[in-house]
């Protein structure tokens, strides 16, 4: 179906949907000074190449469990019933788009996109706008593997842009990852006016990720560069990114939901945000919370990486030893009491041995999100296949 962006957020909070169009010149009408789009990737004022819009929510995103009754806008990770129970800062996190992907086939010899963001800074001091608000772009190649494609370099709150052309002919399926550390009001897909095209519904039984600011994107370059989204592809399965900046500390709140997701397994990483004292008391609760709700789903606990440069730094040292210890004698409690299929991630290695691997000493770059992509993988291999 083809669906043009009329009033989106209005649309969306009524629970309406928009009415079908197509042929619509890209370039008219001309963006305002407050909707000015990157010279690099807005389509020629003068093109009369037409587009047809497809809007990504008639077919649905992967790392968006419940229904669009149950949440505010289509794009929030959390229902809205957990306002009333997470903090208010995981409640506000969580209208963040982190992980969300759309995939989509289509003979294209180009690819558009128009989608309108929920926050004004379009960037942090740390990462880049690519990552923050930008829709990046994979597609699998005649071998079936993900491969790169283009990420959108946005310099304003709306971006209506040529994402790529040229590209090879072919049938294909592509797939966009959403912005990081913004949400989305609305987002359409737009291919030249005759190209195939179709919306690929999400898949089931996502690898849940509940963790930090690390989890939730920072510092990737793009979105498709967290460690959450390389494993994805690796796996080939669908994932739900419930990472919450500062906020990822093991609340038996956010466990709840946790435990109403049909997850293929739940990956516990929220160490960088607690400290010895909260790990002992909070990781056996809920481990077996969620063990309860889901009796037989791996459960996956993960070390805190190390600072990069704690090597240099005593008390960071020391604190990560401690944490490390009290995730460990959780981990052996918990299977005393004949706790199955739980799984552990060492955290020394995280981000590689050399110091590399974060953008601010505490924050993956893009090499850390792959060194931690490395060590996961073959866990989770091993718990996906019990």
């Amino acid at each position: 179906m083809k669906h043009p962006l009329l009033t989106p957020l209005l649309l969306l909070g009524l629970g309406l949907s928009s009415q079908t169009h197509a042929q619509t010149p890209v370039a008219a009408p001309a963006p305002s000074e407050t909707q000015k789009l990157d010279p690099a990737l807005a389509a020629s004022k003068t093109s009369t190449e037409l587009v047809d819009w497809h809007d990504v929510t008639q077919w649905g995103l992967e790392g968006r469990e419940w229904t669009s009754s149950e949440r505010l806008n289509f794009f929030d990770r959390l229902p809205a019933a957990a306002e009333k129970t997470v903090t208010p800062n995981v409640w506000k996190l969580s209208r963040d788009s982190a992980g969300m992907m759309v995939r989509f086939k289509t003979d294209a010899s180009a690819l558009h996109v128009h989608y309108k963001l929920t926050k004004a800074n379009l960037a942090m001091p740390h990462m880049p706008a690519t990552g923050v608000s930008g829709v990046d772009f994979y597609a699998r190649d005649d071998s079936g593997q993900w491969r790169w494609v283009m990420v959108t370099k946005p310099a304003t709150q709306e971006v209506r842009a040529e994402v790529i052309k040229g590209l090879a002919p072919g049938m294909r399926e592509y797939a966009a990852y959403l912005p990081l550390y913004n949400g989305v009001e609305s987002l359409e897909i737009g291919v030249p006016t005759g190209s195939a095209f179709e919306g690929l519904a999400p898949r089931p039984k996502p690898v849940v990720f509940y963790g930090t600011s690390i989890t939730h994107g920072a510092c990737a370059s793009r979105p498709g560069m967290v460690h959450t989204a390389i494993l994805g592809r690796r796996l080939d399965r669908p994932v739900l990114n419930l990472g919450f900046s500062g906020n990822g500390r093991m609340d038996t709140a956010v466990g709840e939901f946790l435990g109403r997701i049909d997850a293929a397994v739940y990956v516990i990483d929220c160490l960088p945000n607690m400290g010895p004292a909260d790990v002992s008391a909070k990781c056996v609760p809920l481990v077996q919370q969620l063990r309860t709700a889901r009796p037989h789903t791996p459960i996956v606990l993960v070390e805190d990486r190390r600072f990069t440069n704690s090597w240099i730094l005593p008390a960071k040292s020391k604190f990560h030893d401690d944490n490390h210890a009290a995730l460990k004698a959780a981990w052996e409690h918990l299977q005393t009491l004949g706790v199955k299929n739980l799984y552990y991630i060492g955290g020394d290695a995280l981000y590689g041995t050399d110091t590399e691997g974060a953008t601010d000493a505490s924050h993956a770059n893009d090499l850390g999100f792959m060194r931690q992509a490395d060590l996961f993988e073959p866990v989770l291999r091993k718990a996906l296949a019990q």
